[in-house]
């Protein structure tokens, strides 16, 4: 019998109830990284974050060679996603667990890059901190091209201190992540002249924004496409050139109010539970357990290095 989205959930989310909160995580209540990440304007910034990650040659071939997002895309891109929101929103013992879990599969994905001619691995720090960087801006100016807007001052020199914060959980030299708006446009200028396009890339590219009925349900399906030309609309155009997912200025405009009206509605979270509960049933029940978000034993924000000691404290 195949299973209904609850039990999937249950049986793929790896470390019990979610809502089981020991601390408020990483960042808290009232945090940009909570209000950006909880927006389901995030759900165009992560789609926009995997397209352009795929400019990078070493992730490109790491993609092909693993082959996951072609033959199970809802539960690679779900998976994906419901890590970066488990960092973002749930305690800590859970965020360190999933990001170790993540390194293992990680350490497996290995070869060498047919572009390059040189090895890759998933865990390289440098890999990861594209990664890294791509996810949390592409959420940030998706929220501020069609969500609530731009934040305070204050709240975006938070919110790139709260991303450095998150890179600790992973591979990144935690010293070369950008603290600042700036610093993540001198990363991508110093990014530019590696970065290209490649037939692995332009297949995973074009999959990820118009995901084909193959391999995924209908609404996996509708949901990719649906989203692809507001996802285009935000990317440089150098990039949309060179994918060859390019589409009208006139596209680009109307894919963006009609997406910024779509959003506005889409911020109920019982509207966002109905809509991705069967696509994205991982990601959901994070974001549901959020929404509820009883209060935890310890009614603070941790940091990765406290919750590392307690949990080696505990053996």
């Amino acid at each position: 019998m195949a299973n209904t989205p609850d039990r999937d959930v249950a049986v793929r989310f790896p470390f019990g109830n979610p809502d089981d909160r020991e601390d408020y995580g990483f960042f808290g209540p009232g945090s940009p990284t909570w209000k950006v990440w909880t927006s389901p304007t995030a759900l165009l910034g992560f789609q926009r974050s995997v397209v352009l990650e795929h400019f990078d040659p070493h992730l490109a071939a790491a993609v092909a060679d693993a082959a996951g997002i072609y033959t199970d895309p809802r539960g690679r891109l779900d998976g994906t996603l419901a890590y970066f929101l488990i960092v973002a929103t749930c305690d800590g013992r859970t965020a360190i667990e999933s990001a170790e879990l993540l390194k293992k599969v990680h350490a497996r994905i290995t070869g060498v890059d047919p572009v390059t001619g040189k090895r890759y691995s998933a865990n390289n720090p440098d890999s990861q901190l594209w990664i890294h960087v791509t996810g949390w801006h592409s959420v940030l100016k998706c929220y501020e091209m069609y969500g609530p807007g731009k934040l305070s001052a204050a709240e975006e020199a938070q919110y790139w201190r709260e991303c450095v914060v998150a890179a600790e959980l992973q591979t990144c030299r935690v010293a070369d992540v950008p603290t600042s708006r700036a610093e993540v446009h001198d990363y991508f200028a110093a990014m530019r002249p590696t970065l290209r396009s490649s037939e692995h890339a332009e297949r995973a590219m074009h999959y990820l924004l118009r995901t084909d009925l193959e391999h995924a349900s209908p609404q996996f399906w509708a949901m990719s496409r649906a989203m692809a030309p507001a996802t285009i609309a935000t990317l440089p155009t150098w990039m949309r050139v060179e994918g060859r997912f390019d589409q009208p200025r006139a596209l680009d405009a109307s894919a963006r109010a009609a997406t910024r009206m779509a959003m506005r509605v889409g911020r109920s979270p019982g509207l966002m539970h109905r809509l991705i509960r069967t696509p994205l049933p991982m990601t959901d029940a994070v974001l549901q357990a959020h929404y509820r978000r009883s209060e935890p034993a310890v009614r603070r924000v941790v940091t990765p290095t406290e919750v590392r000691t307690r949990l080696a404290a505990a053996g």
